[in-house]
């Protein structure tokens, strides 16, 4: 596939999909935004949607939205230089003809979300003409439904939504990525390296929470590392695998007044927040089966909990 970065190869369906709607929609003038977790390829494809659409030879920016509210605000709309008294382009006017992404668009605080939204409806006036695309690792729809979003940034943002899947629920594509960067390691480090049987379960039964960056920065430090041809489970610079936690220093101190039914529910809550709602995901890190899972998810929304009540 012509102009598709490393982290967008994969025969999984879910993935060959949002390939396939972000083809179709790089020729419009639409917005997108892209959802998925830390690392599984959000800003790779919007560069594709970029190279693909008639603005290929124009500006591509990057705003990161996690930065000071101020800085993103600087940056968008223009600031004038303190030392110099020059007068510095906001990205959308220097981005004019070409596509601007709002990465972390959640990160924004709620009254920057609604003077974001007006600037974006205001763009025609000043005869700019941006692409817009927003990526995020939540879940902005439930935002919007909680008031934690501004519901009209996600309707403007959301004319397009893409969701990419995390690798560890595309068994297949995983085993591509370890052969593709362990070939390209390889020839980094002059070296002929090969995955072992023990090391490649190891990378199945691993989580991946930062997906893609994760596990390029473990091969490449264990291909770097490796003294045979062939990767040994102990070679693998994965670390000892942990479990997950799921409850923050404040919640154990909370959990310390709670009874064991209220802790252990409590436990599946956050699990199933961590793994965007992926019961089998959740399962796996309790150390529970899925049947288990689902017999509690039912019994806390008879008892009518909100979260397991509104749980899809």
């Amino acid at each position: 596939m012509n102009n598709i970065n490393v982290e967008l190869f994969g025969n999984d369906p879910k993935i060959q999909k949002a390939i396939s709607v972000a083809r179709n929609v790089s020729v419009t003038k639409a917005s997108v935004l892209i959802t998925g977790e830390i690392g599984v390829g959000k800003k790779s494809l919007a560069r594709f949607i970029h190279n693909n659409s008639n603005r290929t030879d124009q500006e591509f920016q990057i705003v990161d939205c996690s930065v000071d509210s101020k800085d993103v605000e600087n940056k968008i709309l223009g600031y004038r230089d303190v030392e110099s008294g020059r007068f510095v382009k906001g990205i959308l006017e220097a981005a004019n003809k070409g596509t601007v992404v709002f990465a972390n668009i959640d990160s924004l605080d709620e009254d920057f979300q609604k003077r974001l939204h007006k600037i974006f409806n205001q763009l025609n006036d000043y005869d700019i003409d941006v692409r817009i695309i927003a990526t995020t690792t939540k879940n902005l729809s439930k935002l919007v439904g909680t008031g934690r979003f501004y519901r009209g940034l996600y309707t403007y943002v959301s004319s397009n939504l893409i969701t990419l899947t995390p690798i560890r629920e595309r068994p297949e594509d995983l085993q591509m990525y370890v052969n593709y960067f362990i070939r390209e390691y390889s020839l980094k480090f002059a070296k002929e390296v090969k995955i072992g049987t023990e090391a490649l379960d190891r990378i199945y039964s691993h989580y991946w929470t930062h997906n893609l960056y994760e596990l390029k920065t473990v091969l490449e430090k264990s291909v770097e590392g490796a003294q045979s041809s062939i990767l040994s489970d102990k070679e693998l610079a994965i670390g000892e695998k942990k479990a997950v936690s799921m409850i923050s220093e404040d919640d154990n101190e909370g959990i310390l007044l709670m009874s064991l039914k209220d802790a252990e529910k409590l436990l599946i809550k956050k699990a199933l927040i961590h793994t965007s709602e992926n019961r089998t995901q959740a399962a796996k890190i309790l150390g529970v089966s899925i049947r288990t899972l689902r017999n509690k998810i039912n019994e806390y929304r008879t008892a009518g909990s909100s979260y397991f009540v509104n749980l899809r």
